[in-house]
């Protein structure tokens, strides 16, 4: 077993590491956390950190989550958060100053971009590409092979934060395989983009998007079909 480790890690409880492990320096990584083979965790870089709720949380209070599970072959940047109860896949990619909220899940082969926010209780696929600074919010699927664009903003409640009825209709958004969302787009909660469904750069996506179809605009607007040589089934 190689294992390489830097100065002032702090390391839990009964915490379990696989071969070739390379940790860098002030890194934290709580107790329970399983790591698996060839992983990197760079400097500064906090894994299985329990939440903590604000006072005024619509969050359940939960004592304690479940440690974090990282598969091998994973790569934790610089200064990034990984939280309580989340499970990395093998392969991922999670560059710096990227946060994964509790009982996120993500698939193999991810890449998680600079500066990303991955909120609470998302389920994110195999062979995704989440750009830098997109923001995708609690409650929220992403299928395989879903491409999200830099500074891409999702949300999850229509009521801005006003009234009790918001909480019967909170929920985030679903991209299915192969959707693709561009750069500085806004999508509202519970919006679904089907099956290689497309969202052009700058456009607020306000109704669901249909399978290869391209929408644009401010609400975003079907404008024709994707074609067909960029259709995941033909990469």
């Amino acid at each position: 077993m190689t294992f390489v480790i830097g100065e002032n890690v702090v390391v839990g409880e009964a915490v379990s590491f696989g071969e070739c492990v390379n940790i860098g320096n002030n890194v934290t990584i709580y107790a329970g956390t399983k790591i698996g083979d060839n992983v990197i965790i760079q400097d500064n870089a906090v894994i299985g950190k329990q939440p903590t709720r604000a006072k005024a949380s619509i969050l359940p209070d939960v004592k304690e989550l479940l440690p974090t599970k990282i598969g091998s072959g994973v790569t934790v940047g610089t200064s990034a958060i990984i939280y309580a109860n989340a499970e990395i896949g093998d392969d991922v990619f999670i560059a710096d100053l990227a946060t994964v909220r509790e009982r996120v899940t993500i698939g193999e082969k991810t890449i998680v971009g600079r500066g990303v926010a991955v909120e609470n209780d998302c389920k994110i696929g195999e062979g995704c590409k989440l750009e830098t600074n997109c923001y995708i919010t609690a409650y929220s699927e992403l299928g395989d092979y879903v491409f999200i664009a830099p500074c891409v903003v999702t949300t999850n409640d229509n009521f801005m934060g006003r009234s009790k009825e918001r909480y019967d209709h909170l929920g985030g958004i679903v991209v299915k395989n192969g959707g693709r969302i561009g750069a500085n787009v806004t999508v509202l909660p519970g919006i679904t983009i089907h099956e290689d469904g497309t969202v052009a750069a700058g456009s607020i996506v306000s109704r669901d998007v249909e399978k290869e179809c391209l929408v644009v605009g401010s609400p975003a607007k079907r404008i024709r079909k994707v074609p067909s040589e960029q259709l995941l089934r033909n990469q």
